[in-house]
């Protein structure tokens, strides 16, 4: 399938581009997982006066459609040299560049340790797990290893899995640190930093050791790291926090043991909370609240002119009745399908129409389609109701407009949901790049 290309080619600006490309310090970048490029785009805009991100390679692929979509699409905007569109796991290791950045956002899955490789310092997480393929390439590049990692995952990733809370991601941890890493993360909701819509997402850092973020890690206090001189303290503030806040531990460095056994004392209480950092096996977490005073954006602010509409997106008077059942309140009787066990399902009922003085709620990838839904934004402009446009949805994604052009408006909208919010890579790509200067 042929997506058009938005952007106009021409030679003459594409060789004064080349010349002037030339002339900065480049991070070499690898990006996996890329879906239709946010992180690209986010650290293409991060540039310093001297320094830009340069994507040596990149990796898309969805194992679950024959016809790739978001590859397509991000081998349209950005060309398809140094693309991969082939299930990592199929990809040898010498294949990827060196490189001195990875990022990317890598799915939340078990990511469980079956045991480790006998004879050896190897492991064998479980068939298909995204986050071994990291691992991987990490181990197997040894000393060419990239010495900064940047990923991306849903907020729930520190609280998983329900039954051994925080689990998975002390696997993430401990594993990282085996590999000569130190880490921060922080979960960072875009609306409170300005930004339009209300995702919230955990970001992820890694230093290897004998870099100065490294080295900041180790030699300061936790109060000082999570308030001031991390890398996520300086990118987006946060208010004060009280040492007797801040909960700490060693982690095991055996990730079988901590797939059998971590946190089984306390499962339900969460042993990661929403900032933190991890460094020669202690890690260091505390609860934060930002710390912004700046403008913020609200979804009015990104919607088209109404004259650009199309007709479709209005909902008639014919249908309307189904959306206000659908966002209301409702209990309604169900049946167990193995038990057979009746129980009531209630639903409480959401703002309807969605508020155009506030950031925007997260847009989910069922966000597309006409049929009345109760998680699909729906805006009410001189007197009517509609949804939102793919452009629209671009837009509270902070993307160019029309960046998804080219599919069905479902795949578009689909295709934003599974995206990030391209100012938070940004912000932290831009702090990365001062930070290293």
């Amino acid at each position: 399938m042929k997506i058009p290309n938005l952007f106009t080619y021409n030679l003459e600006e594409d060789l004064i581009m080349n010349m002037q490309m030339q002339q900065f310090k480049k991070m070499r970048t690898v990006e996996l997982f890329a879906g239709v490029g946010g992180f690209r785009i986010g650290l293409q805009r991060a540039r310093t006066t001297d320094t830009l991100y340069d994507i040596v390679w990149s990796n898309q692929w969805e194992p679950s459609t024959k016809v790739q979509h978001a590859s397509d699409i991000y081998c349209a905007r950005f060309g398809y040299e140094n693309h991969s569109n082939e299930d990592i796991t199929t990809v040898e290791t010498e294949d990827i560049p060196n490189h001195d950045l990875l990022v990317g956002g890598f799915p939340c899955q078990d990511y469980s340790v079956a045991s480790t490789l006998k004879n050896s310092h190897g492991i064998i997480g479980k068939k298909g797990v995204l986050w071994w393929e990291i691992y991987r390439i990490l181990e197997s590049k040894k000393e060419n290893a990239p010495k900064y990692l940047m990923l991306e995952n849903v907020d729930r990733l520190l609280k998983s899995p329900a039954k051994q809370r925080g689990r998975d991601f002390a696997i993430i941890l401990s594993s990282l640190n085996s590999l000569g890493y130190a880490v921060e993360w922080r979960v960072i909701n875009a609306s409170e930093y300005g930004m339009p819509q209300r995702r919230k997402r955990i970001f992820i850092t890694a230093y290897k050791k004998n870099t100065n973020l490294y080295n900041i890690l180790q030699t300061n206090s936790s109060v000082d790291i999570l308030t001031k001189v991390g890398l996520f303290a300086k990118a987006f503030s946060i208010q004060e926090i009280q040492s007797e806040n801040i909960k700490s531990a060693k982690l095991s460095d055996d990730l079988v043991d901590i797939t059998n056994n971590f946190n089984k004392e306390t499962p339900k209480q969460n042993a990661f909370l929403d900032a933190g950092y991890m460094v020669n096996g202690n890690y260091y977490t505390s609860l934060c609240k930002a710390d912004y005073e700046e403008n913020f954006s609200v979804l009015g602010d990104f919607l088209q002119d109404e004259k650009e509409i199309s007709k479709e997106f209005y909902i008639s008077d014919d249908e309307l009745e189904k959306w206000k059942y659908h966002k209301g309140s409702k209990s309604i009787e169900r049946t167990h399908k193995v038990t057979g066990h009746k129980y009531l399902y209630t639903e409480g009922s959401m703002g309807f129409p969605d508020c155009v003085n506030k950031p925007s709620r997260t847009i989910i990838t069922g966000e597309g389609g006409t049929s009345a839904s109760r998680f699909k934004h729906v805006v009410y402009i001189n007197g009517k109701y509609r949804r939102l446009t793919p452009l629209e949805l671009e837009r509270l994604n902070m993307f160019p407009d029309n960046h998804t052009a080219g599919v069905s408006d479902t795949k578009r909208a689909f295709l934003m949901g599974n995206a990030l919010v391209v100012g938070v890579v940004e912000k932290l790509g831009k702090k990365l790049l001062e930070e290293l200067a």
